[in-house]
């Protein structure tokens, strides 16, 4: 069976591009590789120097590429809907590709400017604000996709409707575990109201497998352990590098018979490396009426127009 490689990907000229989190790890590198085939390409970042420093390595390693940067804190829904409105002018009011793929593993309890819990509020609620604000902008014309990066982890996640401000207890993996089953159910559910509304869009999800990014770090400096972050760097020795972790984003974004609401991950050793393909889901996150429910809660919580598509 043949591998896909970054050697598969084809020409995006004249396609626009935004990718979440751009500034490393997995995002870092799915923005390199759609700006070296071409595509306008954006990448929407919270710190400001590092993004800078990720804009100008894509422009050293693409040269003659048209790579753009715009601030993006997903875990404040004012920075968001900024966010959305300075992409909204550096597409020329067409989107082709949303790549969904910054995120928050494991921290301390921690609020976003808005008052959610993290983890749910920056992987889940904060995406799911930055795609409502750009449907405008998607399948405007041309077909579209979004690709929403969920992680292994969703298989053991529940949806706790009662508690998703995790007001009354708090654990780090339970509630990331939330945070990625959730995105999962987003990308099933964003299917079904484009078809239902007859929108271009594909809606899919993607997983890295187990890769060695700074993903799993940020939990233990905030919560003061040294120790934990020393373990996470020795465990890179047991997961592949970021470079392969992307392609299953890369595959989801650019495999031309895609089938909107498809999920792919590596293939190798229970899905966390190897080559990109079809990926196993959980069956919570086959579950409509839950993606229904959960569609209608994030549009209350972040005032956004359920029905907008």
């Amino acid at each position: 069976m043949h591998s896909w490689t970054l050697d598969d990907m084809p020409d995006l000229s004249g396609t626009t591009a935004v990718v979440t989190g751009a500034n490393s790890g997995i995002g870092a590198v799915t923005a390199l590789a759609l700006a070296r085939s071409g595509a306008r390409t954006i990448l929407a970042c919270r710190d400001p120097e590092r993004g800078g420093r990720a804009l100008d390595a894509v422009r050293r390693a693409a040269p003659g590429s048209d790579a753009r940067l715009v601030g993006l804190d997903l875990a404040d829904l004012s920075s968001v809907a900024e966010a959305a409105g300075r992409i909204a002018k550096e597409t020329d009011g067409r989107l082709d590709l949303l790549v969904n793929n910054a995120g928050v593993m494991a921290l301390p309890p921690l609020r976003t400017a808005d008052g959610f819990e993290m983890q749910f509020g920056t992987n889940h609620l904060g995406h799911f604000a930055l795609t409502h604000h750009l449907l405008p902008l998607l399948g405007a014309g041309t077909p579209s996709r979004v690709v929403t990066v969920s992680s292994l982890a969703h298989r053991i996640g529940r949806i706790d409707f009662a508690g998703l401000d995790a007001e009354h207890g708090y654990d780090k993996w339970r509630a990331y575990a939330q945070s990625k089953l959730a995105n999962l159910l987003f990308t099933a559910e964003l299917q079904r109201r484009a078809d239902l509304a007859g929108r271009p869009i594909l809606s899919l999800a993607a997983h890295p497998g187990l890769a060695a990014t700074e993903l799993g770090q940020a939990g233990p400096r905030l919560a003061g352990r040294a120790w934990a972050a020393k373990l996470e760097r020795v465990t890179r020795l047991y997961t592949q590098r970021p470079s392969a972790g992307a392609l299953p984003t890369l595959y989801a974004a650019t495999l031309p018979d895609a089938l909107g609401g498809s999920y792919y991950g590596p293939r190798l050793l229970g899905e966390t490396r190897g080559a990109p393909g079809p990926a196993r889901m959980s069956a919570r996150a086959q579950d409509m009426d839950t993606a229904r429910a959960l569609w209608d809660v994030s549009a209350r919580l972040t005032g956004a127009d359920a029905d907008a598509i």
